[in-house]
């Protein structure tokens, strides 16, 4: 176990800051002494978690798909802090409901936002964070790990987003550029709130065996991943069991493919009610943004 590195008067940039994981996130980086740039797509909700954290902080508005804003946001977040010790790329959609009947624009927007935006948040903070020898943690989720039917787009993210981290520890670390890759199973947000708002997704969810199968609290999960910043770890696991679903995720398509195929027949005559647009609030914003555009 690496020893953890104290926060106080570090630089944190946190995307999707406004609500969830993010904002939570933002706020204990925040008492525990760094300063924190928040970046995302709702000025208004960011201005407000600004202005209630502990430490120096400001926010920036920016799409974490569009490679000019981000690179500008680094350079100005540098101007008005001096420097980037951590960038948590954070900022997710998700989309639900079977393949065939899927919107493909919210279904390619889930991969522009989580695989696309994460890389593009790492290509224009990586220059500072070589500077400072510091930390990219890129939020993954058990969505990484196992396959699940119903979430295509949402699980090939997180696998690219992984793989993708992965890939990069062993480009930067020569460069003393730490890579961490965050796990979260289903944790008490807006998105999951919002996926909980179709029947169908609730009810196949609560049919994955246990442990996978409940929804965990927001608090404890972002503690670890607090832990885990301050260790500067390559694996952060959100919940404890999830560490253990390393060891058998070479097992889990299969099993998937058996139990998913069932459970599909057995929801068959209701995926027509499955909404297949972004879920939760921060897919409305998203939506919102580029309707706007």
């Amino acid at each position: 176990m690496s020893s953890r590195v104290s926060l106080e008067g570090q630089v944190a940039v946190v995307t999707g800051a406004a609500r969830g994981v993010g904002e939570l996130l933002a706020r204990k980086l925040s008492a525990r002494g760094a300063k924190v740039a928040l970046v995302g797509l709702e000025a208004d909700a960011l201005k407000q978690v600004s202005e209630r954290l502990h430490s120096e902080s400001d926010h920036w508005y920016a799409d974490v798909t569009d490679h000019e804003a981000m690179a500008r946001v680094a350079e100005e977040v540098k101007q008005r802090f001096g420097k980037v010790d951590i960038v948590v790329a954070n900022a997710g959609v998700a989309s639900g409901g079977p393949f065939v009947d899927s919107d493909p624009a919210a279904w390619r927007r889930v991969i522009e936002v989580n695989l696309i935006g994460s890389a593009v948040t790492a290509r224009a903070f990586l220059p500072v964070l070589t500077e400072s020898r510091g930390y990219l943690l890129q939020i993954a989720s058990l969505a990484a790990i196992t396959p699940a039917p119903m979430m295509t787009a949402y699980c090939a993210s997180k696998s690219g987003v992984e793989a993708y981290a992965h890939s990069l520890r062993a480009e930067v670390g020569y460069k003393g550029v730490r890579v961490g890759v965050g796990y979260l199973s289903w944790t008490d947000t807006d998105m999951v709130r919002g996926a909980d708002q179709d029947e169908v997704m609730r009810e196949l969810r609560q049919r994955l065996p246990w442990p996978s199968n409940k929804t965990y609290p927001l608090g404890p999960a972002v503690d670890r991943i607090v832990a885990g910043i301050e260790r500067r770890s390559s694996h952060v696991y959100a919940q404890w069991w999830l560490r253990g679903m390393q060891g058998i995720r070479g097992y889990l398509p299969g099993i998937i493919g058996a139990v998913g195929q069932r459970e599909m027949r057995r929801f068959e005559p209701r995926l027509g009610e499955v909404r297949t647009g972004l879920v939760g609030a921060g897919g409305a914003a998203d939506e919102e943004e580029r309707t706007h555009k």
